[in-house]
């Protein structure tokens, strides 16, 4: 017995009638391949760049929570002397109304020009956060605050830093001091 499917190629072959072959030719260039990517790198970047962003929720300070961190080679008495706002700050950055963003790129640049004109002493508004929207995340705690103490603390030019008294911005600023220029 014939399968439908052979009547139906013949149907097709005489519908169509004789076919000639095409003359052969060279294939088209290959489009070129995509420039190698870091892709592993890149993921583990922005993996790092968000869980800078949000940190472990016991970690978070709140609004009159000081921000405080001494390095090893503070002294007693330069310690002392900036817990108690006694270190006049030579440039000021308000944070105030920044988103985090907005507010990381900032610091960042306001850090690295103070570095290179080598200043000792810089203070920092961010606020005790509660204000205005966007100043307060999901946990309840400031971000703006939470972000600029995650901030210093991992840059090797800040050798400590401390909330100053409360007729120098209290908890909602921070007296920052750098390496001094020859040891940066």
């Amino acid at each position: 017995m014939k399968e439908p499917h052979d009547d139906d190629a013949a149907l097709f072959r005489s519908a169509i009638g004789p076919v000639r072959k095409l003359p052969e030719r060279a294939a088209p260039p290959a489009a070129p391949k995509p420039k190698p990517r870091a892709r592993m790198a890149e993921r583990d970047e922005a993996n790092a760049r968000e869980e800078f962003r949000h940190p472990l929720a016991a970690q978070l300070l709140e609004a009159e929570d000081p921000l405080a961190y001494r390095g090893p080679d503070v002294t007693s008495a330069a310690w002392q002397r900036l817990r108690h706002g006694e270190i006049s700050a030579q440039e000021e950055l308000d944070l105030h109304g920044a988103d985090a963003r907005t507010a990381e790129a900032l610091l960042r640049a306001f850090l690295g020009d103070a570095v290179r004109h080598g200043l000792g002493c810089v203070r920092i508004i961010h606020g005790k956060g509660g204000r205005g929207r966007n100043e307060i995340g999901s946990s309840g705690a400031p971000i703006l605050k939470n972000l600029v103490d995650r901030m210093l603390r991992q840059r090797a030019s800040v050798v400590a830093f401390h909330s100053p008294p409360p007729a120098q911005g209290g908890a909602g600023a921070v007296l920052v001091l750098l390496k001094p220029p020859g040891r940066r």
